[in-house]
């Protein structure tokens, strides 16, 4: 376990400075664009605390200077980005899904997404004591970000590490379908067999990759599992046994290639798989922390009780106190139920509803703060808790307003925002403590850091939202944009909530879901009970099924360079330390691959934007590769996974870790 630092008290070094809070600023804003495209285009955020510090050290260095918790304030503030992003993408697009937005409203985004992540840094103070302090969680992006931060190992080289993998990622994004259209977006096969469609596929994102480095092997799985049952397994099936019991889709699929029809029958049917997976295990990750969610306030509440009050504590163990907390948490919370008395216009109804966001929001960042102490930020399922969290405020609000309710959906997608940006929050600050209870920070210091950070995203957001949309489309195919950004988890949970209110969920198919995510359970508990170090997260698997299966494919192969990774540097399977040493340099290539994909994303926008046509950067068709492009975005995106296979084994795994 690393050890903690300590900082001689009349020292005082430079941690909450005014250039510390500027770059956090500049750095949350960047992260929070770049994660918003990610987001909307596969569904996943990446946890950006890593690379913030790395940047932090090389710019700080520059200025003259940089201690370590200077840098260690940088990318608190900064990691925010990413976390309001995930909280915004994954349910404020359900609006324009569902048609009550045409655009994304700048009051209202900024409205949701500031108070809900100043909420989440509110409901996760008191979970600092309990769940790092006394139960010791890992939190595994706390941990190297903190390591990234106490080596300080040639930050000069982490920042090029970092620039060359950003501008690979960069140019084959350039050169993929929504910029020049030299390769395309997929590598795809498919065909007939008989009744049962057959396809099989993987995107050429060196994003999704490093989203697979990151998260490792055994999560890349996992998430590949839950593709093919959904994709090799569940669509065959139903092509060759149910679909003649549906005739409107089998109307639709009539002289469809095999590829469409997979499509068609995925997005109609087989994703509800998915839901009843979320939802299944959106339960049973409650009832696993039932013992410890209550813990942390009743430790916050004894700290300021003890003689001295807070600051009778050492700097290191100073949180925001928990005064301050109440009034904060009526302060943030009156404007939120004003805001929903405007939606529905009756107090008996905006004020159960308030008080569901308060108490789903304390519960899910409690929730989410543990999973991320257990398997990291990357890997929250706070899409699950926000499925959970929607789908009970809209049964709740279906008994207040009637199933016909035009507005029903609307405000339960409300409430789920406001928790799912709390949640993200929470899990982000909880990440962040942990590296400054490992360096010595100071914790009110990192948490008012974080709360800037939050409303500094939340400024950027709807800006950034409605030129995606202009440019890609988001979530609902139109003429104009016949492939937009996916945005998975916000037509999720645009469905769920639809579903509720007048429409028709396909709870059957829901049923088999939930049953499939029983049985993930069972699974896993009984890999668990024998003390297997393969485990099958429930939440993991059930992303996989509800998405493309080709997002899963360069997850699972970039977990598989981790592990190689590993084998060649003989790490042992219980030596945590030693896995961190050997995938910093990796690490830090994965996250270059990412940052460059998802900002040169936002860079394309721009012109698109500007001059009305989706097909302003692309070459001429006499210039465009075809079919052939495809091998060539293969042939590509192997030549990345062979650097960033040899950029890991470059890590010094003989390097102290603490």
């Amino acid at each position: 376990m690393a050890t903690r630092m300590q900082h001689a008290p009349h020292a005082a070094p430079p941690e909450l400075t005014f250039r510390a809070v500027l770059l956090a600023i500049v750095l949350a804003v960047i992260l929070a664009a770049a994660n918003t495209y990610l987001g909307l285009f596969a569904g996943l955020t990446i946890a950006s605390a890593i690379p913030a510090a790395v940047i932090s050290m090389g710019v700080l260095r520059a200025l003259g200077g940089g201690h370590i918790l200077e840098n260690n304030i940088v990318q608190t503030g900064a990691s925010a980005g990413s976390s309001i992003a995930s909280g915004v993408i994954f349910t404020l697009p359900a609006l324009v899904i569902l048609g009550w937005w045409q655009d994304f409203r700048y009051g209202w985004v900024l409205a949701i997404a500031g108070l809900g992540g100043l909420l989440g840094v509110l409901f996760s103070v008191p979970l600092r004591r309990s769940l790092i302090v006394e139960q010791k969680l890992a939190f595994p992006e706390g941990k190297a970000a903190a390591e990234v931060l106490r080596t300080g190992e040639s930050p000069g080289k982490g920042v090029r590490v970092l620039a060359l993998a950003a501008l690979l990622g960069g140019a084959m994004k350039a050169a993929a379908g929504s910029g020049l259209r030299l390769i395309p977006d997929t590598a795809s096969v498919s065909a007939w067999f008989g009744g049962a469609i057959g396809y099989a596929g993987t995107n050429l994102s060196p994003a999704l990759f490093g989203v697979g480095y990151i998260v490792g092997l055994n999560v890349g799985i996992v998430v590949l599992a839950g593709g093919v049952i959904a994709w090799n397994i569940a669509i065959p099936l139903y092509s060759l046994f149910l679909l003649d019991g549906n005739p409107a889709l089998a109307a639709a699929v009539a002289g469809a290639g095999a590829e469409d029809a997979a499509w068609a029958i995925w997005s109609a049917q087989v994703r509800y798989l998915g839901v009843g997976a979320m939802l299944i295990g959106g339960v049973w990750t409650l009832i696993s922390l039932r013992r410890s969610l209550f813990s942390g306030i009743r430790s916050g509440i004894a700290a300021g009780r003890a003689p001295g009050g807070v600051r009778s504590l050492a700097p290191t163990e100073r949180d925001v106190p928990m005064k301050l907390i109440g009034i904060g948490l009526v302060l943030f919370t009156v404007p939120l139920a004003v805001l929903y008395h405007s939606i529905v216009g009756t107090w008996t109804v905006s004020l159960p509803m308030t008080l569901i966001m308060v108490v789903a929001g304390f519960l899910f960042v409690s929730v989410s703060a543990y999973m991320a102490g257990l398997v990291g930020s990357s890997n929250n399922p706070v899409s699950g808790i926000t499925i959970a969290t929607i789908l009970f405020a809209a049964l709740v609000l279906a008994m207040l307003l009637g199933r016909d309710s035009e507005i029903g959906a609307v405000a339960a997608i409300m409430i789920g925002a406001v928790v799912c940006c709390a949640a993200c929050i929470g899990g982000d600050n909880l990440q962040d403590l942990k590296a400054g209870y490992i360096v010595g920070a100071t914790p009110w210091k990192q948490q008012l850091m974080l709360a800037i950070g939050a409303v500094s995203s939340a400024l950027v957001m709807a800006p950034v939202l409605n030129l995606l949309m202009e440019a890609y489309g988001i979530g609902v195919p139109t003429a104009e944009h016949p492939s937009p950004l996916l945005a998975p988890q916000a037509n999720l949970m645009a469905s769920v909530a639809r579903g509720i209110f007048g429409g028709e969920l396909p709870w059957a198919t829901i049923g088999a879901g939930a049953l499939i995510g029983a049985a993930i359970i069972a699974f896993d508990a009984w890999l668990q009970a024998r003390g297997s170090r393969f485990r099958v997260p429930v939440l993991a698997c059930a992303v996989g099924i509800y998405l493309p299966i080709e997002l899963s494919v360069p997850i699972f192969a970039g977990g598989l360079v981790a592990h190689l990774v590993e084998r060649y540097h003989r790490v042992a399977p219980d030596d945590e330390a030693g896995r961190e040493r050997a995938h910093r340099k990796g690490m830090l290539f994965a996250a270059g691959l990412i940052t460059g994909e998802a900002l040169m994303g936002i860079l394309i926008a721009v012109p698109i934007v500007l001059a009305g046509n989706a097909e302003v950067l692309a070459l001429p068709e006499s210039l465009r590769l075809g079919a052939p492009g495809a091998w060539l975005g293969l042939a590509m995106l192997a030549a990345i996974a062979w650097l960033l296979y040899r950029t890991g084994r470059r890590a010094d795994p003989d390097a102290p870790i603490g």
